[in-house]
């Protein structure tokens, strides 16, 4: 049997179109058709159908029937949500990356995986950095959720490490929607937590961890949650054009 030469169509696209929804250039409220997407991505229908299936199971699209699909926003009470869940499961993530860190750190010589992992979270800081230097805010999005994924292959538990995963184009999504405000800011906190990591220090890591995130929710709650903001978050952008983030 002949491999399907379009057989990696279907996640191309989902990633693209995940992508351009998380970055605002597809905006909340957008109506997206299979054939503008087809020529958009230059595939046939069938991988642009497969791919908005997967996004509506992720709550990027939503789709009605004979009204086709349109991008999500995220509602409030959803964000929160998606905040309260992601703390926990990250200081426990902090707090298990520490407890290894010590561990490894305390061998003869770190284990070649870990070590890997290590250097990999040290060039993602310093590509943020430099995005932060030159204003490239636009990076930070996808630099901060390969950190906090970084982290959780750090604390060796694939149980947690599949959790974050699940919720981790959702949380790049709010991250995006807040970044020109607050990308700065959040950027910095992620040497602390790792330096904690690093100390084996597991109630450190986990305080910072949970600190880091309670800190993304004040502060995005705050921006999108006013009645009357003029700013339009996630939650409040329903034309068609590209959507307000900053």
């Amino acid at each position: 049997m002949r491999p399907d030469p379009d057989a990696g169509a279907p996640q191309r696209v989902l990633d693209a179109v995940r992508h351009d929804i998380i970055l605002g250039v597809l905006a909340p409220g957008t109506r997206i058709t299979e054939a503008a997407l087809a020529a958009t991505y230059g595939v046939s229908r069938v991988p642009v159908r497969e791919a908005l299936r997967a996004l509506e199971a992720e709550g990027f699209v939503e789709s009605r029937p004979y009204a086709g699909s349109t991008v999500a926003a995220i509602p409030l009470d959803d964000a929160e949500d998606l905040f309260a869940v992601r703390g926990v499961i990250e200081a426990r993530i902090a707090r298990r990356a520490a407890r290894r860190a010590a561990a490894q750190f305390g061998a003869d010589a770190p284990d070649a995986t870990w070590w890997s992992a290590r250097r990999a979270l040290t060039d993602i800081l310093d590509d943020g950095d430099r995005a932060v230097a030159a204003d490239a805010l636009a990076e930070l999005p996808e630099l901060n959720i390969r950190f906090h994924l970084g982290v959780a292959e750090l604390s060796g538990s694939a149980s947690l490490a599949a959790l974050l995963r699940q919720i981790s184009g959702r949380i790049e999504w709010l991250y995006a929607a807040d970044v020109d405000h607050r990308g700065k800011q959040s950027w910095g906190e992620h040497r602390l937590v790792l330096a904690a990591i690093d100390a084996g220090s597991e109630t450190e890591a986990g305080r910072l961890m949970a600190g880091h995130v309670e800190s993304s929710q004040r502060g995005y709650l705050e921006r999108f949650a006013a009645p009357g903001s003029a700013s339009a978050g996630p939650s409040q952008v329903t034309g068609t054009g590209a959507g307000e983030r900053g």
